[in-house]
């Protein structure tokens, strides 16, 4: 990279030398053109030349190298030079941005256990993870990551799988319930029986997912590639038969008139205008989307946006806020004020992510010296004295355990029942808060004529489906971890039509498989994981999902822009293309005609750096 980087700085100063100092002597100027030709240009040449010895002859190197000779050919030189400069500075950008995304990720992924406490004769030892066998019985203390899939056997604790799931709420674990490997336990000592060897536990098969993933990926190819598989052989087969056909069938011709005729064709029609301003097309799309706050990590990946025709969400931390907040105080027999206080009061001691939202909503200090007990009941929740008075504050086990008539729900969330002396007083709702231009997104990338939007989730059904609703997607799936989602995806890919591209856009570690693998992963930048973030194609700065809809915009924009260029390129020097056949034009004409296209492409390429927010 920094080679390559060198290279360029060298060519483009002996190319502003060549261009702004006159040295009253064409042939020194075009000496310098040369050298700086050379330093940016040789390796496109060989690569031409490798590929034609190989039988892939018309690509975008052949391409490069049919333009910038032909640009030689008729005097330009410095066009020449400015079209191997543009597009080896594309192809830099482009290549660091792809290879920095798809590098290290292993690295990035936290949720590797460094080491197992496996239990054996009453002795606890520490050992690799890959070391401990199917049935053996490991240890794991609070603030420690569960180094293995298994089940518990003693102990009781909450436990964070957000780094599996997506779902910022810890899990509450007891004797009996399963558990994966990646999750952090937060409080209690879990004694665990190991189910699956290392190799098919739940965060290897992560790293496997997202260190494979990318090899799945369908790699599109450069515009310009496309581009000139067609063009290049069209443009070279018949200036070839000009100037050998015509002589041997036309009455008095010569050869050396329509091999004239033939090399004015081939300037004319040398693409030096549309490998020009197709780059400068989407180097203008990246630049403008970055002004926005979309950073696109290749051209490749702005073209395939406007051809999106389904679009996957990931739920916690994309179209939700992945904060918990209160959603609602219901009272009885008390203000809401008080019912809130008391249970922040009740909860003051726990740094559960549920206590410190309460803790949040209630925004005052809170006076310990009121509280004068103050005991978890793990599962059920908290039993505290509050200003002289038993409070009861947990879910709907802990009313029944203790014979309190409560008031059931059907609201979707972690819901706080409370009760003061044994005597039910209301209850409180915590819940995900969905991001403010979530539902309008939707909204207007179905207007936007995107046929499927699907969202995919780890959290419960009931909590999924009530989203999915709220926000107007038709299709959710729910309780799937990171293997199941890249499945998921994986069988969406293949119901999309021939063209048509899909888009994951998610935000976390979990996320970082399905990114990989989707035609065009969208990741959240601002609050996302660096994992889901390296495995992206496109990273959302400002963490808003509207910006989708931007981003399909200028990639739309974009792409007409790129077709303008190319109709009016072609159109034009098919005119004059006509004309040199028939004889009606010079060489000059021809040369016009190139670069005068050249210019005015140019132009309305720079258009697309306009950009603003939609």
């Amino acid at each position: 990279m920094k080679k390559k980087a060198i290279k360029i700085i060298v060519a483009f100063i002996l190319f502003l030398i060549a261009l702004i100092i006159n040295f009253n002597n064409e042939l020194i100027n075009n000496i310098i053109y040369i050298i700086a030709y050379i330093i940016v240009g040789l390796e496109i040449i060989k690569k031409a030349i490798r590929n034609i010895t190989r039988g892939k002859i018309f690509d975008e190197n052949f391409l490069m190298t049919i333009a910038t000779i032909g640009a030689f050919a008729i005097g330009e030189f410095p066009e020449a030079v400015a079209v191997m400069l543009f597009y080896q500075v594309g192809e830099l950008f482009q290549n660091y941005a792809v290879d920095k995304s798809r590098k290290s990720i292993s690295n990035l992924m936290n949720i590797r256990p460094d080491f197992a406490n496996v239990e054996k004769n009453g002795e606890i030892k520490k050992v690799e993870p890959d070391e401990v066998k199917l049935g053996d019985t490991i240890i794991v203390k609070p603030g420690e990551k569960i180094p293995l899939d298994g089940y518990v056997l003693e102990g009781s604790s909450n436990i964070d799988a957000k780094a599996l799931t997506g779902e910022a709420l810890p899990q509450e674990v007891t004797e009996g319930k399963e558990v994966l490997s990646g999750s952090i336990n937060l409080n209690g000592t879990l004694k665990i029986k190991v189910t699956k060897e290392y190799g098919e536990s739940t965060v290897s098969k992560i790293l496997e997912l997202v260190e494979n993933a990318s090899s799945k990926k369908s790699k599109s190819e450069n515009f310009i590639t496309k581009f000139a598989r067609y063009y290049t052989p069209i443009v070279v087969i018949i200036a070839v038969i000009l100037a050998i056909i015509p002589p041997l069938i036309v009455p008095n011709a010569t050869f050396s008139d329509w091999i004239y005729r033939a090399l004015s064709f081939l300037v004319v029609s040398c693409p030096c205008a549309l490998v020009i301003s197709i780059p400068l097309s989407f180097f203008g799309g990246i630049g403008g989307a970055s002004k926005i706050g979309i950073l696109i990590k290749g051209s490749n990946y702005l073209e395939q946006l406007s051809d999106t025709e389904t679009i996957v969400f990931d739920k916690t931390g994309t179209l939700t806020e992945g904060v918990f907040e209160v959603q609602k105080v219901n009272a009885i027999g008390i203000s809401e004020e008080e019912l809130l206080k008391i249970v922040a009061y009740a909860e003051n001691y726990s740094n559960h992510p549920i206590s410190l939202s309460v803790k949040k909503a209630y925004g005052k200090d809170i006076d310990e010296m009121q509280i004068t007990e103050n005991k978890e009941l793990a599962g059920f929740g908290v039993n505290s004295k509050i200003e002289g008075r038993e409070v009861l504050v947990g879910n709907e086990k802990l009313m029944e355990e203790n014979k309190i008539e409560y008031n059931k729900t059907e609201e979707v969330g972690t819901i706080l029942h409370v009760a003061i002396e044994r005597k039910y007083v209301g209850y409180i709702l915590i819940s995900d808060k969905i991001k403010k231009d979530s539902i309008q997104t939707i909204k207007n990338l179905k207007k936007n004529h995107i046929k499927q939007i699907v969202m995919l989730t780890g959290d419960r059904k009931e909590v999924g489906e009530k989203v999915a609703k709220e926000i107007g997607i038709d299709k959710v799936y729910t309780n799937l971890l990171p293997d199941e989602k890249v499945t998921k995806v994986e069988s969406l890919l293949k119901e999309k039509g021939e063209k048509g591209k899909l888009a994951f856009v998610g935000d976390g570690i979990n996320d970082a498989p399905t990114l990989a693998l989707a035609d065009i992963g969208i990741a959240m930048g601002g609050l996302g994981s660096d994992a889901a973030i390296e495995a992206a194609d496109i990273v959302l700065m400002t963490d808003e999902p509207s910006k989708i809809v931007d981003a399909i915009h200028l990639s739309k924009r974009t792409m007409r822009i790129v077709k303008e260029n190319i109709v009016f390129a072609i159109l034009v020097k098919v005119i004059v293309l006509i004309l040199s056949a028939f004889g009606l034009s010079t060489m000059w004409e021809a040369v016009f005609a190139d670069v005068g296209v050249s210019v005015i492409a140019i132009i309305n390429a720079l258009r697309v750096l306009r950009v603003k927010k939609i």
